[in-house]
């Protein structure tokens, strides 16, 4: 249990960690290189370290020197470990490998915890079926266990069901390169978190790897490509970086965060524009975003999230300090994530005091909380971190589990602290 003690106002300068999704998916592409790769800015986390131990059991060899990672790669030539896989509750990290290890020669079983044995991923087994992946779900529930029985990839056309997860895509697209011959990849329906996918292929671009997007829901790989040994930079994670701006949306005062590219391709930079649509000032260098508060904006919203999930959490606590009534749309897939997150938040901000409805795929928020509460997090880094900043303005707010934010922020509670 960890009581947050709260600030009147807040001028505060904050790095964050490296960006999970960027560390996540250039360790998989260093990996799979010939040559060695060093990459800077990494996030090391409970989600990244899960990773890097999977990926040395591929053989891969990956060592930490100070704030660098030095990463021996494949080759694309992968090593069969005798047992399991184990990502925890690494989605992005377990989804990714699924396609990866197609590319070797042998069974491998992926797994995780008791919440990742229910999330899905029986789209992207179906897709890897089509361009010569065999993978089942173990428990024949759609979710992992995941077994591979490898032989590399054939390549040819892959149709992916969109609508539940943009990383089933990045898993295709990461692995594609090393298939005998090209891949098309055709996406059918929606599909969410759409700057997920242009950050995969930002880093595929930076290890050498060239996708072609000729539609919209259309991609192709041309085959055979490898990626290249480099040196590459991690940038500061904009979900992180959402925490400290809601503080100053909340409590008043400026937050500067220092490592955010303002034109990042991160979806969630674009938090700080709806703090400026809610009253806040922002104001932005080259290398950095800076948020005043307090909000002042309290008018009825509606706002469209389909392409930046992991700033829900943080709006919905936000959205709990507005008189007006603020809807989130389009956040369906955030009943797969570390939590049911839509039903997690729902339940804790009516903890605080607020009015909060949930419907399948939105939810309604209405303020203005002012209630003490113990917040159960669910296991979830991102309802621990959001209701977390609800305790700077609220006098008795406790997280229940502030360990589970090792999975993605791991000096969150030293960071929290300096703001006051």
């Amino acid at each position: 249990m960890r009581l947050i003690k709260p600030i009147k106002k807040i001028h505060a300068a904050v790095r964050v960690p490296g960006s999970k999704s960027y560390t996540q998916r250039a360790l998989v592409a260093a990996a799979l290189a010939k040559g060695q790769s060093f990459i800077r800015g990494a996030l090391v986390s409970e989600d990244t370290e899960h990773l890097m131990n999977a990926l040395s059991l591929l053989g891969s060899t990956i060592r930490r020197q100070g704030g660098e990672l030095s990463i021996q790669g494949t080759g694309g030539e992968l090593t069969t470990p005798s047992g399991p896989i184990y990502l925890g509750n690494n989605g992005t990290g377990l989804r990714l490998l699924t396609g990866t290890v197609c590319l070797g020669h042998g069974t491998f079983l992926l797994d995780g915890n008791s919440r990742m044995r229910q999330r899905p991923i029986q789209a992207l087994v179906d897709a890897l079926k089509n361009i010569g992946g065999e993978a089942v779900c173990m428990e024949g529930n759609g979710c992992p266990p995941v077994q591979v029985r490898a032989t590399g990839l054939a390549g040819g056309k892959a149709v992916l069901s969109g609508g539940l997860s943009s990383q089933y895509l990045s898993a295709l697209l990461l692995a594609a390169p090393y298939a005998r011959r090209d891949t098309e990849i055709e996406v059918q329906g929606m599909l969410p978190s759409r700057p997920y996918v242009q950050m995969t292929l930002d880093v595929m671009a930076r290890f050498g790897v060239e996708v072609l997007a000729p539609h919209d829901n259309t991609f192709f790989v041309k085959a055979p490509q490898a990626y290249r040994a480099r040196e590459y930079g991690v940038e500061g994670d904009a979900s992180s970086a959402t925490y400290f701006m809601a503080a100053a949306a909340i409590c008043g005062g400026t937050v500067r965060i220092s490592n955010i590219h303002p034109d990042s391709v991160q979806g969630d930079i674009r938090f700080a524009d709806v703090l400026e649509s809610l009253g806040c000032g922002v104001t932005t260098s080259g290398n950095g975003v800076a948020i005043t508060g307090p909000l002042s904006n309290h008018g009825d919203l509606c706002l469209d999230l389909q392409d930046m999930p992991d700033m829900v959490p943080a709006l919905a606590v936000v959205s709990a300090f507005r008189r007006g009534k603020t809807i989130l749309k389009n956040i369906g897939h955030l009943r797969i994530k570390e939590s049911d997150r839509i039903a997690a938040l729902t339940r804790e901000l009516r903890k605080i005091g607020a009015k909060a409805e949930e419907k399948a795929d939105e939810m309604i928020v209405q303020g203005i909380a002012t209630r003490a509460a113990e917040i159960e997090c669910y296991s979830d880094h991102r309802i621990a971190m959001s209701f977390a900043i609800a305790g700077l303005a609220i006098a008795g707010v406790a997280i229940k589990d502030p360990d589970c934010v090792r999975k993605s922020f791991p000096d969150f509670w030293e960071k929290l602290e300096s703001l006051g």
